[in-house]
C-alpha cells in the first residue's frame, strides 16, 4: 500500500470518492501507524474508532478520513479526562460541536491525544499520561498543550487533529514539531464540548501537514452554533479558495516588539528570511509596534488563572467520576480528590487565581491585567487599519529536552511570549515551518490577521508554504 500519510486531505479525499481507496484501507492504515509508532512518542491516550450513522465517502472532502482529537475534547459514550487524573472513569454525555460537524462531514474519530493535564502547559510534560514526544527527536518536548496532536501529524499517525489553544497551545506545538496550527478569531468556532480552561481566551483549531489541509478543516467546523453564546452569526468563507492568491500588493506588518533579546538566535535570523521571501512575492513590509505586548504574559497569567480557579471548582470529587472519600466530612472529600486528582501546574494555576481575585487583590491584580488587555486589544486594532496582517516568530525558542525547564515554570511561561498577543486580543493566527536550527528541529512563523479575517492569514500563509521548501521537510519517522 503506497504511504496514505504523505496524501493532502484534497487527494486522500479524491482517491477515496473515486473507489481508488476503500474507508477500510485508510482505517486499517493509520492504525498500523499509530499501532507502530505510539509506543514510542506517546502522542495517543486511546484510539477508540467512532464513525459517522453512515459511512458516504462521496459526503464531502473528510469523508472517511481519520481524524485524532485532544483529550479535552469530549464525545459521548467515551472517556474526557482532559490528560488528568481527576476526571479518571468519566465518560462524557454528550458530543462536542466540532465533533459532531466532523461526523456529520462523515469523518472518522480514530483517537484521543494527550496534552497537557487541563491544557496547562507549553511542552506536554504535564500529563498524567505521561510526557508526549517529539518526532524530530524523543528526547525533547513536541511543545504543548496540544503536544499529542502536533506530534501525531507531524509522525503521519494521523491526516489531522483537533487541538485547543488558549495561550498558543495550537500553534506553539506546531512550530515545534513541524507542522501547521491554526487559532481562529474567538468565536469562529464552537468551544461547546471543550473541557474549560479559561473561557474568554479558549478556541479549538486544527493541526495538519499544510496550509491548505487546514483550511479546509477549519470551514467544516467553523460557524455560529447555539450552544455556545461566544460564538458569531457570520458567514464562513471557503477559506481553501485563498491558499492559492498570492499576496502582491498587500502590506504586511512586522512587529518590532516580537523580536527580543533572550530568543534563540537561529530563530530570529530564519523569521528575518522569512520577512524577505514575503517582500520578494510581493508584498510590502511595514514595521509596526504593539509596545504593550511587553504586558501580555503578565496580563495573561492573572487572567488566566483566575479562569482557570472558576472552572476548576466543579471538580470536586462529588459531580464526577473521580472521587477520594477518605473521611466522611464533605471539605475532606474535596481536599483528598482534588490533592491526589489534580497535578502540581493545575494546582499552581487555581492558587495563583484564587489569590488574584480575592478580596484586597482584585483591583491589584486582576483589573490591572483586564486594562492591560484592553490596551493590548486596542494597539492591534490601530495596528490592523494600517497593514492586511501581521507575521512574527511563533516561539521564542526550538523543542528542548524533556525535563530541561520543568523545575522552571517561569521559563516554561515564557514560551507564550509570542502567541499570548492573539488570545488575549482575540485575533486569528497560524504557525508554519520557516526553517530549522542547527540540531535540524523546526521553527515556526506565525501569521496573525484581524478579527474574522482568517481567509487573510491562510492567503499569507499559503502563499510563503507554496513558495519554500520547509513544510516539505520531515522528521525521520514520516519516511518510515
Amino acid at each position: 500500500m503506497s504511504k496514505l500519510h504523505e496524501l493532502s486531505l484534497l487527494d486522500l479525499g479524491g482517491s477515496l470518492k473515486s473507489r481508488e481507496l476503500n474507508t477500510e484501507e485508510v482505517v486499517n492504515y493509520f492504525q498500523e501507524r499509530i499501532s507502530k509508532y505510539n509506543s514510542d512518542l506517546n502522542a495517543f491516550i486511546d484510539t477508540p474508532i467512532q464513525l459517522p450513522g453512515d459511512l458516504d465517502v462521496k459526503k464531502s472532502t473528510l469523508s472517511g478520513i481519520p481524524f485524532a482529537t485532544k483529550d479535552n475534547i469530549v464525545s459521548q459514550g467515551h472517556p474526557a479526562r482532559a490528560a488528568s487524573k481527576v476526571l479518571e472513569g468519566f465518560t462524557s454525555p454528550y458530543t462536542a460541536t466540532v465533533l459532531q460537524k466532523l461526523l456529520s462531514a462523515h469523518a472518522i474519530v480514530l483517537g484521543r491525544t494527550n496534552c497537557d493535564e487541563f491544557a496547562m502547559g507549553t511542552s506536554t510534560e504535564n500529563s498524567a499520561y505521561g510526557p508526549t514526544k517529539n518526532p524530530w527527536d524523543t528526547s525533547r518536548i513536541p511543545g504543548g498543550s496540544s503536544g499529542g496532536s502536533a506530534a501525531a501529524v507531524a509522525a503521519g499517525l494521523i491526516p489531522y487533529a483537533l487541538g485547543s489553544d488558549t495561550g498558543g497551545s495550537i500553534r506553539q506545538p506546531a512550530a515545534m514539531c513541524g507542522v501547521v496550527g491554526v487559532k481562529p478569531t474567538y468565536g469562529r468556532v464552537s468551544r461547546y464540548g471543550l473541557i474549560a480552561l479559561a473561557s474568554s481566551f479558549d478556541t479549538i483549531g486544527p493541526l495538519a501537514r499544510s496550509v491548505e489541509d487546514a483550511a479546509i478543516i477549519l470551514e467544516n467546523i467553523a460557524g455560529f452554533d447555539e450552544m455556545d453564546s461566544t460564538t458569531v452569526k457570520k458567514d464562513v468563507p471557503k477559506y481553501s479558495d485563498f491558499v492559492h492568491k498570492g499576496i502582491s500588493g498587500m502590506r504586511i506588518g512586522v512587529p518590532k516588539e516580537y523580536f527580543i533579546k533572550g530568543m534563540q538566535s537561529e530563530v530570529e535570523d530564519a523569521v528575518r528570511e522569512a520577512i524577505k521571501k514575503f517582500e520578494l512575492l510581493g508584498a510590502e513590509i511595514v514595521e509596526v509596534s504593539l509596545p504593550s505586548n511587553k504586558y501580555g504574559i503578565a496580563a495573561y497569567y492573572v487572567i488566566l488563572p483566575v479562569e482557570v480557579s472558576a472552572n476548576l471548582s466543579r471538580y470536586d470529587g462529588i459531580r464526577y467520576q473521580s472521587s477520594v472519600r477518605s473521611g466522611k466530612a464533605l471539605d475532606s472529600i474535596y481536599k483528598d480528590t482534588r490533592g491526589q486528582g489534580l497535578g502540581p501546574e493545575p494546582k499552581r494555576r487555581v492558587m495563583l487565581g484564587t489569590y488574584a481575585s480575592s478580596s484586597g487583590y482584585y483591583d491589584a491584580y486582576y483589573k490591572q491585567a483586564l486594562n492591560a488587555q484592553n490596551f493590548i486589544k486596542n494597539e492591534f486594532k490601530a495596528v490592523f487599519e494600517k497593514v492586511d496582517c501581521l507575521i512574527t516568530p511563533t516561539a521564542p525558542t526550538t523543542a528542548f529536552k524533556i525535563g530541561e525547564k520543568s523545575s522552571d515554570p517561569l521559563q516554561l511561561y515564557l514560551e507564550d511570549v509570542f502567541t499570548v498577543g492573539a488570545n488575549i486580543s482575540g485575533v486569528p493566527a497560524i504557525s508554519l515551518p520557516c526553517g530549522q536550527d542547527s540540531k535540524g528541529l523546526p521553527i515556526g512563523l506565525q501569521v496573525i490577521a484581524p478579527w474574522f479575517k482568517e481567509e487573510l492569514m491562510f492567503q499569507v500563509a499559503g502563499a510563503y508554504e507554496n513558495s519554500t521548501e520547509w513544510s516539505k521537510l520531515k522528521p525521520k519517522i514520516w519516511h518510515e
